[in-house]
């Protein structure tokens, strides 16, 4: 089964609400970069008149995990995935629409090659960055994915 936007934006709807309903959602993905995106609006904003750092964190963890369950469904091998970690920076105010974008497809690819090979659990630290309409980062996200095939 190829993943596509369409899909993971459907399972956000039934297995993330929170997320769908604040408009989160997957714009691209492919095997190395997955785009998600989100819009400040009254919904998901703070007393700050910006978005709320959480939806921020949602749509950051979604455009790093999709690559993950990505490249765990090409493996064709049940393997576990759980965020062990993370921290967050942010610059500038997120206001307007705000992108977020994970170039870590590769590094994800080769901890779970290296997961079915040595038959361990592996960790892996993805970043998320995020972006306002103009390009002007306003956070940026990590998170230590662990994996593990299950046996």
């Amino acid at each position: 089964m190829k993943l596509t936007t369409r899909k993971l934006n459907t399972f956000t709807l039934f297995k993330l609400p929170s997320a769908w309903f604040c408009g989160v959602r997957v714009k691209t993905i492919n095997d190395s970069v997955c785009s998600v995106s989100v819009k400040h609006r009254w919904i998901n904003q703070n007393p700050f008149k910006s978005m709320f750092w959480a939806v921020q964190g949602m749509a950051a963890e979604l455009a790093t995990g999709a690559l993950v369950i990505g490249h765990i469904q090409d493996s064709g091998k049940k393997i576990s995935m759980l965020v062990a970690n993370n921290n967050a920076t942010f610059t500038k105010k997120a206001t307007g629409r705000i992108t977020f974008v994970c170039n870590d497809g590769a590094l994800v690819k080769e901890a779970i090659n290296k997961a079915i090979e040595t038959k361990e659990g592996q960790t892996v630290w993805m970043k998320s960055v995020g972006t306002n309409a103009e390009g002007i980062e306003v956070s940026t996200f990590n998170f230590e994915w662990t994996i593990k095939v299950k046996s």
